[in-house]
């Protein structure tokens, strides 16, 4: 999952709202949430670098079978003191919610990894807010408003010219796509977690999704598995997208919840593209574009019209 898409389902989850007395930091700890913000979006904005370093030497179904299985890892000890609340319906629903909520858009953020620079995933990653806001609007009466309507034709705006883009000559379209139907299976997920998955400890449902979504895939993956021997450097990328950009991402997005609030932590959304170009640029030697930069400010600018509430019908 990404930062937008658990941002929305956790402002549904009964956890403090920013501005109530529970949600403010104090004094002592007020140094940290900006610094604990900055450090989030520095490490999912990475999550893309390490794909696209690993994605082409193990291909996509086996690298997210790793990152979710690592993930869920990590977050097991969430898991295990909600225990008794997780019936086996309740498996059912979050596997089925897991397959569009972490499975789905990972393997696609995957296989755009194998095709395109890694700002292409984390820029086009941003449409998430927009895509749960038309989603919203679409299925379960939420009123976009006119300032989110423009936020939403701005970031397709942005995607559109962002597909436009080149790198060596190639065109960068079907990555691009590629991160925006994850985007979009993301802004789904996010809905439906709101509504059905919202009486639950979050951190322990996302450690049962990583879980379900490793069981799921594990087929695909072993089927996929690489035959030929894969660098160093992809396994410790893959090691770091499961145990940080996963797991320990989540344990620090949920400190901050609970301090702040989601909705101030929402504002990590902006801070992914920005780290996800920067460590491609200083450790790939990937270039920012004048493309890329332009979709993203546009994409951006949608992300912070959309963030604006509106009323229900």
């Amino acid at each position: 999952m990404s930062a937008t898409d658990l941002t929305a389902a956790n402002s549904a989850k009964g956890l403090p709202a920013a501005g109530s007395p529970a949600a403010q930091p104090t004094d002592k700890a007020s140094w940290r949430t900006p610094v604990e913000l900055t450090l989030l979006g520095a490490i999912w904005g990475a999550s893309f670098m390490f794909m696209r370093v690993a994605a082409t030497d193990f291909g996509p179904f086996p690298l997210v079978e790793m990152r979710l299985a690592f993930g869920a890892l990590v977050l097991t000890p969430f898991l295990w003191r909600a225990r008794a609340q997780f019936t086996g319906l309740l498996w059912l629903r979050i596997a089925g919610i897991a397959m569009m909520n972490a499975t789905i858009p990972l393997t696609l953020f995957a296989w755009a990894a194998e095709r395109a620079p890694a700002g292409i995933g984390a820029i086009s990653n941003g449409m998430t807010v927009m895509f749960t806001a038309l989603v919203a609007f679409a299925f379960f009466g939420e009123r976009i408003g006119a300032r989110r309507l423009i936020g939403l034709i701005t970031g397709f705006v942005g995607v559109a010219i962002l597909a436009s883009g080149k790198t060596a000559g190639v065109s960068v379209a079907p990555a691009a796509l590629a991160g925006t139907a994850a985007s979009l299976c993301y802004g789904i997920g996010i809905n439906l977690v709101r509504r059905y998955l919202t009486p639950y400890p979050p951190a322990a449902i996302a450690a049962a999704a990583l879980t379900s979504g490793a069981l799921v895939l594990a087929p695909l993956a072993v089927w996929t598995w690489p035959h030929h021997p894969v660098p160093n450097a992809s396994w410790v990328s893959a090691l770091l997208l499961g145990v940080l950009c996963t797991g320990f991402a989540f344990v620090l997005y949920y400190r901050l919840v609970a301090r702040i609030g989601a909705p101030r932590t929402s504002t990590v959304t902006y801070l992914i593209p920005l780290f996800g170009v920067i460590w491609a640029w200083l450790l790939l030697g990937e270039p920012l574009t004048v493309t890329m930069a332009s979709a993203g400010a546009l994409i951006l600018a949608g992300v912070a019209l959309s963030q604006q509430r509106a009323p229900r019908a």
